[in-house]
């Protein structure tokens, strides 16, 4: 498999390539990037084939939109293909927090969650206006769920299905958007949304991995039936996919616990034995499903960036999907890359 492989989004027609630009780390996710380094980044993700650029507001205050815009703002339009994300709107206020979670360092902004009508409409002009473009390839609608809002989650979601999305299907109908959809953490509310809704494209973080394949249950058969793709961000697990079970490792944004580090070192010593590593093993499993359409990565550094493509095009042996198959560790309806 190569980095600039493609598939398409059957309901836009929208081109992707197998690997794609998260845009998280720009935004100083974790760490600050500088203004030349994050150009470089992106510059480097070019050059690697990469055709596909992922962002939202909620990335940096608005700092990731901002640099991923100035970036790509000299590369030709019509090659590349560009999403972001509404729910959120952005507005200055004197002295606000230079931190917002594991985000340094960024813009005097504070955000608020809006899922209506007018709030996303709003919301879309902002990001065009730090984005420095007149429309967008695909636009989700971001964290309306549990891990976000917690017990007010039901109330969020609710509002994004009746007024955040009729925005977007306005927007579409503009042809201001080609694909519209949800990026959400869950796999229950992500069904839910793809039932309620005529949506064409969703980005699910970090629930069809190595470790966990819970939408092969339901989601991506629906998905596969009305032509819906889906961007898988977190193919890494936030981490531990990536390290392995080392001391630290992280596991959706927060420390592995046991149970979660005694799989991923079952993963990692089944990879060891066939000699080939962990990450390139998890990457490659994730983008096997023909509904998806890309696998979307951030990266903290060039280096990164460069081993992640690396690890995407290594050569794998038939044999080690066997193993994971007969360890239970992959379910028997996954499909791989052997395959």
């Amino acid at each position: 498999m190569k980095v600039s492989d493609t598939r398409i989004n059957a309901r836009s027609g929208l081109t992707f390539t197998a690997l794609s630009y998260g845009g998280a780390p720009i935004g100083n996710f974790n760490g600050v990037f500088s203004e030349a380094d994050a150009q470089a980044q992106v510059s480097q993700a070019w050059d690697q084939g990469i055709r596909y650029f992922d962002t939202a507001p909620g990335y940096g205050n608005g700092l990731s939109e901002h640099r991923l815009g100035h970036a790509l703002r000299q590369r030709d339009r019509r090659e590349l293909v560009l999403s972001t994300k509404v729910g959120r709107l952005l507005t200055p206020k004197l002295d606000a927090p230079s931190t917002n979670g594991q985000y340094r360092d960024i813009p005097p902004l504070v955000a608020d969650y809006d899922y209506s009508y007018d709030g996303v409409m709003r919301a879309v002009e902002q990001s065009m206006q730090r984005m420095l473009t007149d429309r967008f390839d695909a636009l989700f609608i971001h964290d309306c769920d549990v891990y976000t809002h917690g017990p007010a989650a039901a109330e969020y979601f609710h509002q994004a299905i009746v007024s955040a999305f009729p925005a977007l299907e306005s927007l579409r109908e503009q042809k201001v958007v080609k694909a519209i959809g949800f990026g959400i953490n869950e796999t229950d509310l992500m069904t839910a949304a793809v039932k309620a809704t005529d949506a064409d494209l969703c980005l699910l973080a970090g629930r069809y991995t190595l470790l966990e394949q819970e939408p092969l249950d339901e989601l991506f058969p629906i998905c596969q039936e009305r032509g819906v793709g889906i961007v898988l961000g977190g193919v890494y697990n936030s981490g531990v996919l990536a390290t392995g079970p080392t001391a630290g490792a992280r596991f959706n944004y927060a420390p592995a616990n046991d149970e979660i580090l005694a799989r991923a070192g079952q993963l990692e010593e089944i990879c060891r034995r066939h000699n080939v590593a962990l990450p390139a093993v998890a990457v490659q499993f994730a983008y096997a499903h023909p509904v998806v359409v890309s696998a979307c990565i951030g990266a903290r550094n060039d280096k990164q960036q460069a081993r992640n493509a690396a690890l995407f095009e290594s050569s794998l042996p038939g044999e080690v999907w066997d193993e994971l198959r007969a360890a239970k560790l992959i379910r028997s309806d996954a499909p791989t890359p052997q395959a």
